[in-house]
């Protein structure tokens, strides 16, 4: 699983070391009704960055 998801940040121009940090602690954060989608490596942007 980490693998894939490793190659999804590549494969989406994304640095995978970056994403997995970043979601990493988003996570606790987050709770059911929260739309987990944009975590996907494909939606995901570094906090901060949303627009």
């Amino acid at each position: 699983m980490l693998y894939s998801l490793i190659v999804s940040c590549e494969r989406h121009g994304k640095d995978p070391l970056a994403y997995l940090r970043d979601v990493l602690t988003r996570l606790p954060a987050m709770t059911n009704q929260d739309d987990i989608s944009v975590l996907t490596p494909a939606n995901w942007r570094p906090a901060g960055a949303e627009s």
